[in-house]
C-alpha cells in the first residue's frame, strides 16, 4: 500500500515550512478527482457522492493536508464555525462523547466547533447577537432540547441555520433534528430482561415533566404490554444517585420486583446501590438492573445498558447542518432523524423462581 504522505513531492532546498505543506493539487491527484471536487468536499460536501467525498477525506487525513483558512473564509465568505452551547452540571458524560465526535466530524470538513456558555435559555437567546457579531458563526447545534424550546426557531426566523440533537418537542417542523429513539431503548432492555425469565419488572424514571423520560417510560411499557404482563407502579427520582437509590428503595419495597429498568445509568446507579442492601437480609430474591446510555458507570457497575449511537448523532446533525448552510434559501422541509440504540448485555443472573 502506497504511503500517500511519502508520495507529496517536497523541495529539499526550502527551508520555510510552507513549501512542504501539502497542497489541493496533490490531495486531488492522489485521490484521482479535480481540484474542484476538493474544494466541494470541503466547502459544499452536499453536492459531492458520498463515496467521492470519503475518498477525498481519507487522503485530506493521509496528507494531513490543512487548507488555508484565511484564504477559504475570503472565498467561501465563511468563518468556518459551529457554535455549541456547553452544559453546566452534566455528570454522565453522554453529551461529552457526543461533543467529541462532533468536534471529530467537524474537523473532517475543515470546520471548528466554538463552545459558549449559558446558564439557561434565555440568556442563550440573548447572546446569540453578541455570538454572531463576533465570530460571525456559520450555524448552530442544539442539545438538550425541551418542550417550549424556542431557540430553533429563534434561530431559524434570522436565517441563521441550525439542527439540534434532540428531537422538536413540540412538534413545530421548524430545522432539522436527529435523536435516538429512547422508547426502543427500553423495549429492548425489557426484553431482554423478559428472555431472561423475569415477569416481575419496574421501571424507575425521570420526573414526569421530562419528555425524554415519558418516551423511555413508554418503551417499558410497550414491551411489557406486547407480552402480555402489567407494568408495575413507577418510580421516580431525579438524575442523581442518592435520590434514585431511596426511590428504588420505595419501588421494591411497593412492588417486589425482580427486575428494573432505569432511565439512565446514574439512576440505575442508585438503584444497584438500593438492591445491594436489600439482598444483604437474608431470602431476599435477586433482581437485575438495566441501566440507560451505557457510560463508564454502567460499564464499571457491571450492568447492562442501553448504548446510544453518539457518533452517528454526530455525524448526522453535522451532515443535516452542512446542508442547511449550503442551501440557505432551500424549501425543503426539515430532515428528521430517530436512530436505533443497542443494548449492550453485561451480566445474566440466575432467573427468578
Amino acid at each position: 500500500m502506497v504511503n500517500a504522505r511519502s508520495a507529496v513531492p517536497t523541495d529539499p532546498g526550502a527551508d520555510d515550512a510552507a513549501s512542504r505543506r501539502p497542497t489541493m493539487s496533490q490531495v486531488a491527484a492522489l485521490a484521482g478527482v479535480s481540484v474542484q471536487t476538493v474544494s466541494n468536499v470541503l466547502n459544499t460536501p452536499g453536492i459531492v457522492r458520498p463515496e467521492t467525498a470519503a475518498k477525498v477525506r481519507d487522503v485530506i487525513r493521509e496528507l494531513d493536508y490543512r487548507p488555508n483558512h484565511a484564504a477559504r473564509q475570503l472565498r467561501t465568505k465563511r468563518s468556518g464555525l459551529i457554535g455549541v452551547r456547553v452544559e453546566s452540571g452534566s455528570t454522565d458524560g453522554v453529551f461529552d462523547r457526543f461533543l467529541h465526535a462532533l468536534t471529530a466530524c467537524a474537523a473532517d470538513r475543515d470546520y471548528r466547533v466554538l463552545l459558549y456558555t449559558a446558564r439557561d435559555d434565555d440568556q442563550e437567546l440573548a447572546s446569540y447577537d453578541d455570538l454572531m457579531q463576533r465570530w460571525d458563526l456559520d450555524g448552530f447545534v442544539l442539545s438538550h432540547t425541551h418542550e417550549g424550546d424556542r431557540r430553533a426557531a429563534h434561530l431559524m426566523e434570522r436565517g441563521i441555520p441550525c439542527v439540534s440533537f434532540g428531537r422538536d418537542w413540540d412538534g413545530a417542523g421548524t430545522h432539522p433534528w436527529v435523536d435516538v429513539d429512547g422508547a426502543q431503548g427500553t423495549r429492548k432492555a425489557t426484553g431482554h430482561l423478559l428472555a431472561q425469565g423475569h415477569r416481575r419488572i419496574a421501571f424507575l424514571g425521570w420526573p414526569t415533566d421530562s419528555r425524554v423520560g415519558n418516551d423511555r417510560l413508554a418503551g417499558y411499557r410497550a414491551a411489557m404490554q406486547a407480552a402480555g404482563l402489567p407494568d408495575l407502579p413507577v418510580g421516580h427520582c431525579r438524575n442523581a444517585v442518592d435520590d434514585a437509590r431511596l426511590a428504588a428503595h420505595d419501588l421494591l419495597r411497593r412492588t417486589d420486583a425482580t427486575a428494573l429498568v432505569c432511565v439512565s445509568d446514574l439512576v440505575a446507579l442508585g438503584a444497584l446501590a438500593a438492591v445491594q442492601l436489600r439482598q444483604a437480609t437474608p431470602g431476599a430474591p435477586a433482581v437485575e438492573v438495566v441501566g440507560f446510555d451505557d457510560t463508564a458507570l454502567a460499564e464499571g457497575a457491571g450492568i447492562s445498558s442501553v448504548a446510544q449511537p453518539l457518533t452517528a448523532a454526530a455525524e448526522q446533525s453535522l451532515r443535516l447542518l452542512m446542508d442547511r448552510i449550503d442551501r440557505p434559501t432551500t424549501v425543503d422541509p426539515p430532515t428528521r432523524l430517530l436512530l436505533a440504540p443497542d443494548l449492550v448485555v453485561r451480566t445474566r443472573r440466575t432467573p427468578p423462581s
